[in-house]
């Protein structure tokens, strides 16, 4: 008895780039696809759609994004599957599909941000297009981005299975002079508290080890649901509004062994009671990510920060005084326009001074279509190199010796390989790692003693 022929599912190869927020943006996109029946491979020679999901935040990534692109679109001039669509998403479509259009014609088709909930039926109609009555590539980009995802949105998880990013909100409502994200992404936009907390639900159920939140700026969460009942910039707290402690409560209090992360703060939006709910609530763990961005006044007047030097200096003092065993993450940016060597050196020696566990410095990128980019007083290139040189020699001492006085502690660490883990205070993928003198079950926390350093890494030797 001869059975029908299956039709074979159509596959998606997946070049993703930047950010922990633009790789959630991919597995949403991934997520509807396979409602549509596609089927994710990493050999992207036999798929039948490649989709680049860019970075257009600033230069370095526009470029890497270009270059991927081009190299998507080699690589199936030379035996990859007859009629392949090359597909560019994220944010540098969102921001230039129309130019873009034009100017790669290699490309088949643009995506924005907002059209990653309708994924599958794009790369439907892409597949089954010939063209006719259309010149150029596809393009599929709403002018604004308004999307937000909820609990119940189908995602394919690219993480490993222990770890999971967990989009609280989208978009962004600061005016920094730098960046033109707000262009790219719209307005600050909250999901529920209700809804984060059945997606982390399901996530620890499933095995999920550390949930790290995420969104352009975590600490203005839940303000614009109270600001559509009392008006912009009014504060919330718990009594008032769904803002970030009740939420870290909300998540504490799922049962289950799992940390909580949280990343992406602004300095702008913390407060005595957010401190007080990272001190109280055991699974959050003691670790912040706060880009600062520079600490002079004028730099960060320039910047449009919305604090001064004053605020941060005393911020910083209240959340160690706060929050016991705190890991603080920053980054800053040398080169900004009008940055005098004199305003360079109050940076270093805030950096000198302040001690911070993790750190990172950029150079200024002039992004087109933002405040900075008109302003006098641009930075010469080769000073912007040196003087990322120099801020990063005075971190280097700085993590050299912070790793120096881990020797000899004990602590939990969550294996992310069987040689390789992370302790509390290294988020993943941008932070340390800790070396085990011997396999460890991966996935899982242990207990292990600190018994050297590897440069900024750890080695530990697993207890038990």
């Amino acid at each position: 008895m001869s059975t029908a022929p299956t039709t074979p599912s159509r596959k998606i190869g997946l070049i993703s780039l930047g950010c922990a927020k633009n790789l959630v943006d991919a597995e949403i996109l991934l997520g509807d696809a396979k409602r549509h029946g596609y089927e994710l491979t990493t050999e992207t020679d036999e798929a039948d759609v490649v989709l680049v999901n860019t970075c257009g935040f600033i230069d370095p990534a526009k470029e890497e994004s270009i270059g991927a692109i081009l190299e998507a679109h080699r690589r199936r001039l030379h035996g990859a599957k007859a009629g392949q669509k090359l597909v560019v998403g994220g944010c540098l479509s969102q921001r230039y599909s129309t130019d873009l259009a034009k100017q790669l014609p290699e490309v088949d088709a643009f995506l924005g941000l907002d059209e990653i909930k309708v994924a599958g039926a794009f790369f439907d109609r892409l597949l089954e297009d010939d063209g006719e009555g259309r010149e150029g590539a596809l393009v599929e980009v709403s002018r604004r981005a308004a999307y937000i995802p909820d609990y119940y949105t189908p995602r394919v998880r690219l993480t490993s299975p222990h770890t999971a990013y967990v989009k609280i909100a989208e978009g962004c409502n600061h005016p920094c002079s730098f960046c033109v994200i707000p262009r790219m992404r719209g307005r600050h936009r909250s999901r529920t508290i209700e809804s984060v907390v059945k997606e982390v639900e399901g996530l620890v159920t499933s095995g999920v080890k550390e949930i790290n939140l995420i969104s352009q700026d975590t600490t203005y969460y839940g303000m614009d649901l109270w600001e559509e009942k009392a008006g912009p910039r009014q504060p919330v707290d718990e009594a008032r509004g769904p803002g970030l402690p009740a939420l870290l409560d909300a998540l504490s209090a799922i049962p289950g062994e799992f940390w909580i992360r949280l990343l992406y703060t602004h300095p702008a939006h913390w407060s005595d009671d957010m401190i007080s709910a990272i001190a109280r609530n055991p699974k959050v763990v003691p670790y912040v990510d706060m880009p600062l961005q520079h600490i002079h006044d004028v730099m960060l007047d320039a910047m449009r920060r919305e604090t001064d030097s004053g605020h941060i200096m005393r911020l910083i003092a209240r959340m160690r005084a706060g929050i016991p065993g705190l890991t603080i993450r920053t980054t800053f940016i040398v080169g900004f326009p009008g940055e005098s060597e004199e305003h360079f050196s109050a940076l270093l020696d805030f950096i000198g001074t302040t001690r911070f566990e993790r750190l990172g410095v950029f150079t200024y990128s002039r992004e087109e279509e933002s405040r900075a980019a008109k302003l006098s007083g641009q930075i010469h290139g080769g000073t912007k190199k040196r003087r990322q040189r120099e801020a990063m020699l005075v971190q280097q001492g700085i993590a050299a010796e912070y790793a120096a006085s881990q020797v000899g502690l004990e602590m939990s660490v969550l294996a992310d390989t069987a040689t390789l883990g992370r302790t509390e205070g290294d988020a993943p993928d941008v932070d340390c790692r800790v070396h085990f003198t011997k396999p460890v079950v991966p996935g899982e926390f242990h207990r292990v003693r600190i018994t050297g350093t590897r440069e900024y890494d750890l080695v530990a030797e697993p207890l038990g």
